[in-house]
């Protein structure tokens, strides 16, 4: 497993579930075209563009580049890295036929390719990033605080993704991926000390 210091950002969740078994980071899916209407998620991805940095990796057919020219014009430039995968033609396993171009995606790469595009892009991979790795906030503290696993975890979900200003719609483990990229520990309890006390 590489580690890689900034987050990556991809269309949809089998290029998600691709990098995953390559790399060590948070992985954000732009849900494809479904970034272009949702304000909520862009924020996102500009605080963690501003926190972390963002590596866009998008398909190499037209829809992949609609997608990656709408976020380079909506990032902060200096935040953002562009990796980029061959032209290859063929289909992914999982798909009956090969998409409207007959190019494969990010999930059909190998690991050599999406690891060559990631180092061309300029992404930190495996520890070259001099942060220390700050202790991570687990599925166990969401449980702790009641953000999962009781009778109102979602409504507290909702008020504490309100009050950290994310996207009120992500999964619970999307939201743990956020909270880990957005904040250490003690913010984290601090924000939800002050759900407690609304």
């Amino acid at each position: 497993m590489i580690r890689v210091k900034q987050a990556i950002v991809v269309e949809g969740r089998y290029d998600k579930n691709t990098l995953r078994q390559l790399v060590d980071a948070p992985i954000i899916e732009t849900n494809g075209f479904g970034i272009l209407s949702d304000k909520e998620k862009l924020q996102y991805l500009r605080r963690v563009a501003e926190e972390r940095g963002l590596v866009i990796l998008t398909d190499p057919d037209g829809a992949g580049f609609v997608i990656r020219n709408y976020l380079k014009g909506a990032l902060p430039k200096d935040r953002v890295l562009h990796a980029y995968v061959p032209d290859v033609a063929g289909k992914e396993r999982r798909k009956r036929a090969p998409g409207k171009e007959g190019k494969l995606g990010v999930e059909g790469m190998t690991r050599e390719v999406l690891l060559t595009a990631l180092k061309n892009a300029g992404a930190e991979l495996d520890g070259e990033c001099a942060a220390p790795a700050a202790e991570a906030i687990t599925r166990q503290d969401f449980y702790d605080v009641g953000l999962t696993g009781g009778p109102n975890s979602r409504a507290r979900r909702k008020a504490f993704t309100h009050m950290a200003q994310l996207p009120e719609h992500m999964s619970t483990g999307a939201l743990l991926d956020a909270v880990n990229l957005l904040m250490d520990r003690e913010r984290f309890y601090e924000l939800c000390g002050e759900l407690n006390n609304d």
